[in-house]
């Protein structure tokens, strides 16, 4: 929540000079999961995702960037290449919601007020604070032994690990793709460490201890620029 006030913060005292840039626009993608429930294929949109994105241009190689999104993931044994999850056969479906601020820099210089288009790749990256609609859990009940079921909600930590390529369409309106990789501080996103909520070692969890999971995003955006031209665009 602090990160969002400072951001807030920021952009209310930015318009009062005449050195701010500013692009805002909607997100939409795939999500995917990664961890030790279903198939293990890094990139593998199957799921949607969606929301929107801030922009600041502090200069013309980098940006602080705030973003808010929403998707569905979800996983199946039964789609695993591994014979050992098949003969398993877990799956459980999840939301997250993400709130994430970080710095995009940019490979080339990124100048929206330039009378030329303006294309280049960029790396992000910064903190994402999100919240999984519900943590799962290992059933070890008779009535439905080794089902993954919803246990409660989870707050958690992850770090963006993202690369694009975006470009501009006209003098106030770009357009960029990008895939982007979330390491969670967290192994129970599929249910496989319950032991971190209810420190039971004993006959819940499962997988590899050593690895925690992740989720990816890959999608596409449209950003509408705004503010006053900024001053790095005067030399």
């Amino acid at each position: 929540m602090r990160y969002i006030v400072v951001m807030v913060l920021m952009i209310f005292f930015s318009n009062q000079s005449y050195s701010q840039n500013f692009e805002i626009g909607p997100y939409v993608g795939g999500a995917n999961y990664i961890g030790d429930v279903g198939n293990t294929t890094y990139i593998n949109p199957k799921s949607l995702v969606f929301g929107g994105l801030l922009k600041w241009n502090r200069s013309d190689r980098h940006s602080f960037r705030f973003s808010l999104l929403y998707a569905n993931i979800e996983a199946d044994d039964a789609r695993s290449d591994d014979t050992r999850r098949q003969q398993r056969g877990y799956s459980f479906s999840n939301n997250i919601a993400e709130a994430s601020l970080g710095l995009e820099f940019t490979f080339w210089e990124w100048d929206l007020h330039a009378n030329t288009y303006q294309s280049t790749p960029y790396l992000y990256t910064g903190i994402n604070y999100y919240f999984a609609h519900h943590y799962m859990l290992r059933n070890n009940a008779y009535t439905r032994p080794n089902q993954l079921e919803e246990a409660g909600n989870n707050w958690e930590f992850s770090i963006p690990l993202v690369m694009g390529y975006k470009q501009t369409l006209n003098n106030f309106m770009a357009a960029g793709i990008e895939i982007g990789a979330r390491y969670t501080f967290t192994d129970n996103l599929d249910g496989s460490q319950p032991s971190e909520v209810d420190g039971d070692y004993r006959l819940k969890d499962f997988g590899n201890r050593n690895t925690t999971d992740w989720y990816m995003f890959t999608g596409i955006y449209l950003t509408f620029n705004f503010g006053h031209r900024s001053c790095y665009n005067e030399y």
